[in-house]
């Protein structure tokens, strides 16, 4: 690739193209597909997608959104939320639970999805979905760009205390991904990924690097 051939921009002034580029270039991304409530048990389900792992063990998972949405204040509320695997046939209905609905309608029922209650938490995971974690909420944490300036974006960070997982996608002791056939962000408004055995492969890690410690990097 020719030093000529890349197109350089600064995001302070601007990208220069019919559409920003930034999100379609990380990607594919997990969706956050959080479920929640606020105080007076009022639910709410949403996609996020800046959502993402963030800690092994133990294990803490979180979502960021560009305002203080429903999901927000409810997990400020009660320091509590569930992530729903978002598989293929789910899609349609987790698209419909992004439709901005005013506080205190639930989006498990405008989307069709029944509710499971949790163990440890008091929000219910989605019963159609074949993998949830519940998570107690560790730190809500605001964002600020690099003079320290406060930024209208929020990051929510929670340690996963029960996890469910559909037991036909477990085989010989191993999580297999790709028989859920879970969808991921790609970028543009309405782009996504599936994700399929043929399309997957593996790579050995380096001699080393599978202890713990070396998780991520």
């Amino acid at each position: 690739m020719d030093l000529d051939d890349i197109h350089y921009y600064e995001p302070s002034k601007g990208h220069g193209l019919r559409h920003n580029p930034f999100n379609a270039i990380i990607a594919p991304r997990p969706i956050g597909w959080i479920s929640s409530q606020n105080a007076q048990g009022q639910l709410n389900l949403a996609p996020y997608s800046f959502f993402n792992a963030f800690n092994y063990d133990p294990p803490i998972l979180g979502f960021a959104s560009i305002a203080w949405k429903d999901s927000v204040q409810n997990a400020s509320e009660t320091k509590e939320f569930v992530w729903n695997l978002v598989t293929k046939d789910l899609g349609e209905q987790m698209n419909k639970t992004a439709a901005p609905l005013p506080r205190g309608v639930s989006e498990f029922e405008l989307a069709g999805l029944a509710t499971v209650p949790s163990r440890h938490v008091s929000v219910p995971r989605v019963r159609e979905s074949r993998a949830a974690m519940e998570c107690k909420v560790t730190e809500i944490v605001k964002f600020k760009n690099w003079k320290g300036e406060s930024v209208e974006g929020w990051l929510v960070l929670g340690e996963v205390v029960a996890v469910y997982i559909d037991k036909a996608l477990i085989k010989d002791g191993v999580y297999q991904t790709a028989l859920a056939h879970p969808i991921l962000r790609a970028g543009r408004g309405g782009d996504y990924v599936e994700v399929t055995e043929d399309r997957m492969f593996e790579m050995d890690r380096p001699a080393g690097s599978s202890s713990p410690a070396f998780h991520g990097s």
